[in-house]
């Protein structure tokens, strides 16, 4: 609201009701941020009585982009399609300006200046200018992100909190998530990252003209998620130095980082891995006002060669022999979709789109994936655009191994069609658990129409070499728990009807989510001899004092089993990767929560390894509740030692929140906890 001398006395921008009306009430009551398609209302008042036509009529002028690029005169009649245009209500000495934006219009920061003009049409005299936010409209059926079911919109628009899936696909867990779209600024440095993008640094007016198609802004955005090609927000990380900055499984939300980008002058954070990644981008896509879920693919293929094959070479003593680039199996790996119109492909491609901020490989010379439609994937048009092949890949490569000889010869060793591309899994819109959606990128496994899109793909049905062997292999293991010793049994299971003598190999590695090895646990070999129609149980106990020194911040261990006999089809391999049980953080909540009345937690949690923890923080975090503050351990904590800190905060806005708190230590990291807090409005 602003004062005005002459004619005009002051306009008032009616943030909380047009907020309110725009889905954007929760964002910042301080600034309008309205959605395209969708009128909003403006009220001038004048000094006296309005002037009247003929002899004056108002307009506006509309400035877009933050350095005022594109210029717009808007006028007071109905404009067509496509247009901004405004009608007038008169009351005494006020008038109602309702503004229509076009369902196509650009998004981006807006000015808008009021000008009274005489019949002529010269300017008598105009108003200061005042800023808005123009965002996309998911409620708007004209607009190419349209989502016309309320319920899903609650979820992949408005809702602040999510689940992100890690784990491995037999055991899948979950991580809470702040994804703090309407926290404070935020949408300022939604905006502030566009900006900075390569297209807008060199042309900032077609930047911004392009503004307007969700598919351009959601592809800049998974480019700028990363920081490898440009001043893009996370720098990505995986070899587990990460002293110079935050190590990627301490992250809670993606409001901290987004903050920390910003105030640092656009330089790169440190550090993410995939989960962060597609965190943040879900953050700027629904802040933006395109509907967005964060997806995770288990056993998902890092194919660098685009064959869809995912080989693994190993030598005969397990050691892995892969030269240059590897071909990797993911345990996990997260991306977004997002939902939209595709006017660049044909109609059936609208929908969910494939994006995946992590980077990977190049698009276009850039690190960015998609947007893909998701049935291009499922139907195997590998030539939609964007980057369906390596999507396609992901879900769908087959895995083979391979050993290598001393002489150079290869043997094949396993090779799985069905590995790659399981429990594919989103957070349901009805609640917190997990709904799986593998059925929307591909038909079932050993289908004729798998087959069929496989063909499509120009992906070979892959056959194992030879009939089957008359050893079996597996790997079974009870629940793991961190800190504590387990046991693995491998069991080769003899199907003919002689005796047969193996050789063994079993080994435990320590890994990260995405396959990189960081030390070897324990090895065993064993000569054996199976009886004809029976099993031999091999028991290999892993030890803490063995895995505890190298194991990964994933807390994963990989079990590796290969069999040599004699006979045809000689060779099998196979693994496991064996996820480590992680303690869970406790948090209580002492009264009631009131917006901006302090509220005390008490978090607390166990040690449950066998040495002691140092230097220990907790980080805690929540959207309207409060930001990311760090509370020291008191002190070291020994084996099996209770610890409890008290935080206090005060609550900022009404509502279900969620606090969510991580712990880290020297040994031990990434421990979880959250608690839901119900806060309300501040008593008068």
């Amino acid at each position: 609201m602003s004062k005005q001398n002459g004619v005009f006395q002051r306009v008032d921008l009616q943030y909380q009701t047009n907020n309110r009306a725009h889905h954007t009430e929760e964002m910042d009551t301080e600034q309008l941020v309205v959605r395209r398609g969708q009128p909003f209302s403006l009220l001038l008042q004048y000094t006296d009585s309005p002037p009247q036509p003929p002899d004056h009529h108002l307009a506006l002028v509309l400035h877009l982009g933050k350095k005022g690029e594109v210029v717009m005169r808007v006028s007071g009649s109905r404009a067509a399609h496509g247009k901004w245009w405004f009608s007038e209500q008169a009351a005494q000495n006020e008038v109602l300006l309702h503004v229509h934006s076009p369902a196509d219009a650009s998004v981006g920061l807006y000015s808008v200046i009021v000008l009274l003009l005489s019949a002529e049409g010269h300017v008598i005299e105009k108003t200061t200018s005042h800023s808005f936010y123009l965002l996309y409209n998911p409620w708007s059926a004209e607009d190419s992100v349209y989502m016309p079911d309320e319920e899903l919109l609650q979820e992949y628009i408005l809702n602040e909190n999510g689940i992100l899936y890690q784990g491995s696909w037999d055991q899948i867990t979950s991580l809470p998530w702040n994804f703090g779209q309407f926290e404070k600024g935020v949408v300022d440095i939604c905006f502030e990252i566009l900006d900075n993008s390569p297209t807008a640094l060199k042309n900032s007016q077609m930047d911004i003209t392009k503004r307007a198609d969700p598919v351009y802004v959601s592809r800049t955005i998974t480019a700028m998620v990363n920081a490898n090609d440009d001043r893009g927000v996370v720098s990505g990380r995986w070899d587990g130095e990460y002293s110079d900055g935050v190590p990627p499984t301490r992250w809670t939300g993606s409001v901290p980082i987004l903050r920390r980008w910003s105030e640092g002058g656009a330089e790169s954070v440190r550090y993410g891995q995939c989960w962060v990644f597609s965190a943040v981008a879900c953050t700027i896509l629904r802040c933006l006002g395109i509907p967005t879920r964060c997806i995770t693919n288990y056993s998902s293929a890092h194919d660098t060669d685009g064959n869809i094959s995912v080989d693994y070479l190993f030598n005969e003593q397990l050691e892995s022999v892969s030269d240059g680039r590897k071909d990797m199996i993911w345990n996990f790996h997260c991306w977004v979709e997002s939902w939209m119109s595709r006017e660049d492909l044909p109609k059936a491609y609208d929908g969910w789109q494939v994006l995946d901020p992590t980077p990977q490989e190049r698009s276009d010379g850039v690190f960015c994936c998609g947007p893909c439609p998701v049935r291009a994937v499922k139907e195997g048009e590998v030539a939609m655009k964007y980057d369906a092949p390596f999507v396609f890949s992901e879900v769908n490569a087959d895995l083979v191994c391979w050993i290598i000889h001393p002489d150079g010869e290869r043997t094949q060793a396993s090779l799985n069609s069905g590995t790659v591309g399981r429990n594919i899994s989103t957070k349901s819109v009805h609640g917190e658990y997990r709904e799986d959606i593998t059925g929307e990128y591909k038909y079932p496994e050993g289908s004729i129409k798998e087959r069929d899109v496989y063909e499509k793909a120009g992906k070979r049905v892959a056959k194992q070499n030879g009939g089957p062997g008359q050893l079996q292999l597996s790997i079974k293991h009870a629940q793991a728990v961190h800190g504590t010793d387990f046991d693995v049994i491998v069991e080769v299971h003899n199907i003919s009807g002689e005796d047969t003598l193996a050789h063994l190999t079993v080994t435990s590695n320590a890994v990260t989510y995405n396959s990189l090895h960081r030390g070897e646990c324990q090895r065993k070999t064993a000569e054996l001899t199976v009886p004809a129609q029976k099993a031999h149980k091999e028991v290999i106990r892993l030890l803490y004092d063995h895995y505890g020194g190298c194991i990964s911040e994933h807390h994963l261990i990989r079990v590796t089993a290969l069999l040599q006999t004699s006979g045809p089809h000689n060779i099998i391999l196979q693994e496991v990767n064996i996820p480590l049980k992680m303690p869970k953080l406790h948090i209580k909540a002492i009264g009631e929560a009131v917006v901006s009345r302090k509220l005390t937690v008490i978090i607390s949690f166990t040690n449950p390894l066998p040495v002691t923890l140092r230097r220990g923080v907790f980080t805690v975090e929540g959207a309207g509740l409060t930001e990311e503050q760090e509370i020291q351990s008191p002190g070291d904590i020994g084996p099996g030692q209770y610890v409890a800190v008290k935080f206090s905060f005060k609550p900022i806005r009404a509502g279900l929140r969620k606090l969510l708190v991580d712990f880290d230590s020297d040994r031990l990291r990434d421990v979880k906890g959250e608690a839901a807090i119900i806060v309300q409005e501040k008593k008068l």
